[in-house]
């Protein structure tokens, strides 16, 4: 495969996994994170935590997006994933639907491509490529 090839398919994930992760962003943005909180504050951890939630969802689909430090942003979004699915649906992640999908596969795709560009980087259509950060 050419090595153009590659960097295109690493800015077509970049793109749709900081894209896509901004609508769930900027609905923490518009109606704020006081669920989350509430929700925190349920299993006995402090409720500011819920505000690294716009980490996750605003600041490093942003990253992603312009290829910016794109290995730790991925791994940020990444982490944000593994945090969701342990405090929104921990009795999601071992089960499927109804019609045989696993129940949380939309954050799967999530986790997992933010996965691969921790693994990848962001190639060379991102704004930042000297650091391995990047």
């Amino acid at each position: 495969m050419k090595q153009q090839n590659i960097h295109f398919g690493l800015l077509i994930l970049r793109l749709t996994l900081g894209v896509l992760m901004l609508f769930h962003g900027y609905t923490k943005i518009i109606n704020g994170v006081e669920g989350i909180e509430n929700t925190l504050i349920d299993k006995g951890l402090p409720g500011f935590i819920a505000y690294g939630v716009y980490v996750g969802e605003v600041i490093a689909p942003l990253m992603l997006i312009v290829g910016f430090r794109t290995r730790l942003a991925a791994f940020l979004f990444s982490f944000n994933m593994v945090v969701a699915a342990i405090l929104a649906h921990p009795n999601d992640i071992l089960a499927l639907t109804d019609y045989g999908t696993w129940a949380i596969e939309t954050l799967g795709l999530f986790l997992f491509g933010g996965l691969a560009l921790v693994f990848m980087g962001g190639g060379k259509f991102a704004i930042s490529s000297k650091s391995w950060w990047d």
